[in-house]
């Protein structure tokens, strides 16, 4: 395993501050260093890279550590990371896969109801002033049992969702790169062209990881074949949605409503528009943050990192 200079502990370059459940598994394994070493130039010490967040990983960052043996991502994207230059440099990155498919979908759905029965207008109007009376006509949602999913990626978490759908007896499409033929049986689910699935759905969900072929994938055209009462959530990332084209959509009402949890930029400009929007519903990216996950997910991100370390197979390789 590769050492520091005074012969103790390999040392790993993170991105942070990280959480408590990762730095109690590293203690005593790792001697950890900012992200901001960086800037400090080449390191002929540093033997692992830690992404936390989301930091670009690219080829000329990977120059900087000629002895890098592993990368290791904390969550299940890796579009920050640069695989191929890993490859390249035969140098091994992990993730954390299956984890958080149930917690993100769990998100999906939260916002999904939420959107569609107003539950964060209806909060802020319940604690408000305005709130002395009972109005049985006033903010109206719609309805969830019964109406019609698109989910746009049928991967783990796609799948995840439609499992949920089901439950509420909801009508589901689903678009995925190729039609999947290995779904639970029972689950009633029609695999659509991306145009069908758009102009039928009344909640159209995004669970795709961001590649060269779905960053911008939900632009102007994709918004104008929505219908008008839809609702779009997504849970995947957040450059996958063109950000002024969703402005343009919700300000004109050329589709009901949009639910996200993740955006581009991510996070927003405090003054941007998108933040004055009733007919939005936001949340920072909460998609596996439960308690179960987290630590599962350091549990694992961990596993990797100490495996490349040790010259070992990563248990969770993605390239």
């Amino acid at each position: 395993m590769g050492q520091s200079s005074q012969g103790e502990l390999p040392l790993v370059v993170a991105d942070g501050p990280l959480a408590p459940a990762i730095l109690e598994r590293l203690a005593g394994k790792v001697a950890l260093l900012p992200w901001r070493a960086i800037e400090d130039g080449p390191q002929d010490e540093v033997v692992g890279l830690y992404t936390y967040g989301h930091p670009q990983v690219d080829g000329a960052l990977l120059d900087q550590f000629p002895r890098l043996k592993v990368i290791s991502n904390y969550g299940v994207g890796v579009d920050h990371i640069c695989l191929d230059a890993a490859r390249q440099r035969n140098i091994p990155v992990g993730n954390t896969p299956g984890v958080l498919d149930g917690a993100t979908a769990d998100m999906a759905f939260a916002l999904l109801l939420a959107s569609a029965r107003r539950v964060v207008e209806g909060d802020r109007y319940a604690r408000s002033p305005a709130f002395t009376a009972y109005d049985p006509g006033y903010m109206l949602g719609r309805e969830v049992h019964h109406a019609t999913i698109g989910i746009v990626g049928m991967g783990r978490i796609g799948l995840q969702i439609a499992k949920r759908a089901a439950g509420f007896d909801m009508r589901i499409l689903y678009h995925n790169r190729r039609e999947r033929t290995d779904l639970p049986p029972g689950l009633n689910a029609q695999y659509v062209s991306l145009e069908d699935l758009l102009r039928q759905a009344d909640y159209v969900v995004l669970s795709v990881p961001l590649t060269s072929e779905t960053r911008g994938l939900i632009d102007s055209g994709a918004l104008a074949k929505m219908k008008q009462t839809a609702t779009l959530v997504n849970v995947s990332r957040g450059p996958v949605v063109v950000t002024d084209d969703l402005v343009t959509a919700l300000a004109t009402k050329q589709i009901a409503a949009a639910a996200f949890d993740v955006t581009d930029p991510e996070p927003l400009p405090r003054n941007h528009p998108l933040l004055a929007m009733d007919n939005l519903v936001l949340v920072p990216h909460l998609g596996s943050a439960t308690v179960q996950t987290r630590e599962r997910m350091a549990e694992m991100s961990v596993e990797n990192l100490m495996a490349g370390l040790n010259d070992q197979p990563l248990p969770w390789r993605i390239a």
